[in-house]
C-alpha cells in the first residue's frame, strides 16, 4: 500500500482528542509491527511523546483487536493503571465494551482500512460517526469516504479491493448503513457473504449477535459448502473457561431467525488469529470443511 506520510500524520490530533491519550501515557503494543493497527499505534504513541512498552501490567493505554482487549481485561488485575483503549480490526462486542467501561476504561472505536486509513470513530458507547475531516457516502449499500487520509493505491504487481471515484471517494467494498441513532452500522466485507438456501447472509452480522451470548469468548460463522443449501451456515464457538454451553442453541434462536440462524455447531478450545489478533475465519473455514483436513480440531457443541 502505497501513502504519504501527510496521510498518517494529519489523523493523529483527531485520534489523540478523540480518545484522550496524551504524551504521560505508556502505551502498550499488542501486535507485530507489519500489521497496520499496530504500526500505527506505535507511530502515533512516539509522534505523541508517550512510551511504547510491551509489559501488559504498566500500560495506561492499550491498542488493541477487541478479543485482546477481552483477553487482557480478564488478564489484568482490576485497579491498574489501564484507562484508555482504542480498539478497531473488527466490531467491538457489546459484552467487551461493557466489561471495560465497567473497569473504568475510556473506550474509543474506529473503524477503517489499510487502503482509508480512518473512517469512523466512536467513544463507547456512541455511535460510530464519520471520523474528523472524513466524508461518507453510501452507495447501494457499500462505504465510500473522501478525505485527507486516503493511500495513493497499491505498488506495481499488488491488487486488492481498494477503488476510487472520479468525485474524490473511494472503498474497499465493506458494506454499512445507516443506524437509527444517526451513526453508521459497519456489515463487513462483501466477501464474508454465505449464500445459503437462496438467501444471502453476513458473517459479521451473527457474529455479533452470538458474541453477546453467555459462555462466548470469542466467535467465527463460515459457510461450508452443502450440497442442496449452496452454503451451510457454521458457528464455531471459543467458549469461556468453564462456561456451559448446553443452552446455546436456544439462546441463538431468540436473537437470529431464518437463514441467519446456524445450523452447525462447533466448538474449539482457541480460534485462530492472525498475527494482528483477528480472527482467522478463512483457517477457520477450512478447518470447518468435513472434505478438510484443516486446523484447529474442532468438535460438535453438546
Amino acid at each position: 500500500m502505497l501513502r504519504t506520510a501527510v496521510s498518517w500524520t494529519s489523523s493523529f490530533a483527531p485520534l489523540a482528542e478523540l480518545s484522550g491519550l496524551g504524551r504521560d501515557d505508556r502505551v502498550l503494543l499488542t501486535g507485530p509491527l507489519h500489521a497496520t493497527l499496530h504500526l500505527f499505534a506505535a507511530v502515533h504513541t512516539l509522534a505523541l511523546g508517550a512510551e511504547l512498552t510491551d509489559r501488559p501490567a504498566n500500560a495506561t493505554a492499550v491498542h488493541a483487536v477487541p478479543a485482546v482487549l477481552a483477553e487482557l481485561l480478564d488478564a489484568l488485575p482490576a485497579g491498574g493503571p489501564l484507562r484508555t483503549a482504542v480498539v478497531a480490526g473488527t466490531a467491538l462486542p457489546e459484552t467487551v465494551g461493557v466489561a471495560a467501561t465497567g473497569r473504568g476504561l475510556a473506550v474509543t472505536e474506529y473503524y477503517g482500512a489499510a487502503e482509508l486509513s480512518f473512517v469512523a470513530a466512536r467513544r463507547y458507547p456512541a455511535p460510530l460517526r464519520p471520523f474528523p475531516g472524513v466524508r461518507v457516502e453510501l452507495r447501494n449499500g457499500t462505504l465510500w469516504a473522501a478525505s485527507p487520509y486516503l493511500a495513493i493505491g497499491y505498488p506495481d504487481g499488488v491488487t486488492g479491493p481498494f477503488r476510487t471515484s472520479t468525485d474524490g471517494f473511494a472503498t474497499v467494498g465493506d458494506l454499512a448503513e445507516a443506524s437509527g441513532d444517526g451513526g453508521l452500522l459497519i456489515r463487513g466485507r462483501g466477501d464474508a457473504a454465505i449464500t445459503t438456501g437462496g438467501a444471502t447472509v453476513l458473517a459479521e452480522d451473527i457474529e455479533r449477535a452470538l458474541a453477546a451470548l453467555p459462555g462466548v469468548a470469542a466467535v467465527a460463522v463460515v459457510g461450508v459448502p452443502h450440497g442442496r443449501l449452496g452454503q451451510l451456515v457454521t458457528a464455531v464457538i471459543e467458549p469461556r473457561p468453564g462456561a456451559d454451553l448446553t443452552g446455546l442453541r436456544a439462546a441463538a434462536r431468540r436473537v437470529l431467525r431464518d437463514q441467519s440462524l446456524p445450523r452447525r455447531w462447533l466448538t474449539t478450545d482457541r480460534l485462530p488469529r492472525t498475527p494482528g489478533g483477528k480472527i482467522a475465519r478463512h483457517q477457520v473455514a477450512l478447518a470447518a470443511d468435513p472434505l478438510s483436513a484443516g486446523t484447529p480440531p474442532l468438535r460438535p457443541l453438546p
